[in-house]
């Protein structure tokens, strides 16, 4: 179903491979349980093959998986913290005093987009502190600078545009950019943290794709990080559908009628049949989850944390809170 919207690198490779019941080619995939709680998978493109079928560049992305982090849970979110900082590191190679630029995309008026200026937030910022007070600081402390730069309609600025003139200015060896996601699968919304070292476009999940941010735009390598925080409304219409057909064929026997009448309809011409009723009421309708207030909070914290862990290799969780205004 390569007409589903998502930014999940994993869930387009496996679109592909239940389409045609085998491996994208040009795509190399590992998959292991980090501890309990914690699945993570790593998809590999190679080549242009591969970012062709995926729509991604080619580059890595790695993929952790926790059905957990949607129940509130402080010691499991410290763990998942130290967990993602581990990922983190595999990607973000930090030299001692590398500057970093933490890019905290999206609206924060809008809850679901909010994600990127929550984790600027509760970022430890120790630029400044590097440059004005360097004998306070313990060993292993880098250079870290953020901003949340808005976004378009509230600016009337490309977000790309607005960073990129930072970047002139500051000069940092590394960004990093996180930004709410798409998901194709409502399960995954709001416990699936993206990371990948090709940058990204904002909006692409959501039909709304802005300026990008990769080395090409920037200058510099550009990581990003993600969390679905919505579906797509013609996309969960269609899922609904699906176990509602499944339910069908699995009670029809004995109805042979039944049975074939289900059994026809192509599932992939039935999506886009919805896309094209539901468009002229609902337009493109996203949805994401009620509880979407606090999931954006405990997401943000434990991302925050991550980064803090993986970018100041002296630094413990514990330390955190000393160094945040």
């Amino acid at each position: 179903m390569s007409n589903i919207r998502t930014d999940l690198a994993m869930e387009a490779r496996q679109i592909y491979k239940d389409d045609n019941n085998c491996e994208v080619p040009g795509v190399e995939v590992t998959e292991w349980e980090e501890e309990e709680g914690i699945n993570v998978s790593t998809v590999k493109i190679i080549d242009e093959v591969g970012a062709k079928i995926i729509g991604k560049p080619i580059g890595t992305y790695i993929t952790m998986e926790i059905p957990g982090l949607r129940h509130y849970d402080a010691d499991f979110q410290d763990k998942l913290s130290i967990s993602f900082a581990k990922q983190l590191s595999k990607i973000v190679n930090i030299q001692k005093d590398s500057t970093a630029m933490v890019v905290g995309l999206g609206n924060w008026n809008i809850t679901p987009d909010a994600l990127g200026p929550r984790v600027v937030s509760k970022l430890m910022v120790t630029r400044h502190l590097k440059k004005y007070m360097p004998n306070e600081l313990k060993a292993g402390i880098n250079p870290v600078c953020a901003m949340s730069p808005g976004v378009l309609g509230i600016t009337g600025i490309e977000t790309a545009e607005i960073v990129h003139g930072t970047v002139l200015k500051v000069k940092p060896d590394i960004i990093i950019v996180i930004d709410s996601l798409a998901s194709r699968s409502f399960e995954r919304v709001a416990t699936t943290i993206q990371i990948g070292d090709t940058g990204l476009s904002p909006g692409s999940g959501v039909g709304n794709t802005r300026m990008s941010f990769n080395k090409a735009s920037m200058g510099v390598p550009v990581i990003a990080i993600g969390v679905p925080t919505v579906v797509d409304g013609a996309t969960l219409a269609n899922d609904t559908l699906d176990l509602i057909m499944d339910k069908l064929i699995e009670e029809s026997k004995g109805n042979n009628e039944l049975y074939k009448m289900v059994s026809s309809i192509n599932r992939d011409e039935k999506y886009l049949m919805i896309k094209e009723l539901l468009t002229p009421y609902i337009g493109d309708l996203v949805v994401t989850p009620k509880e979407v207030d606090t999931l954006i909070e405990d997401a943000s914290k434990i991302i925050a944390n991550g980064i803090n862990i993986a970018l100041h290799t002296g630094v413990e969780l514990k330390d955190i809170n000393r160094y945040l205004n």
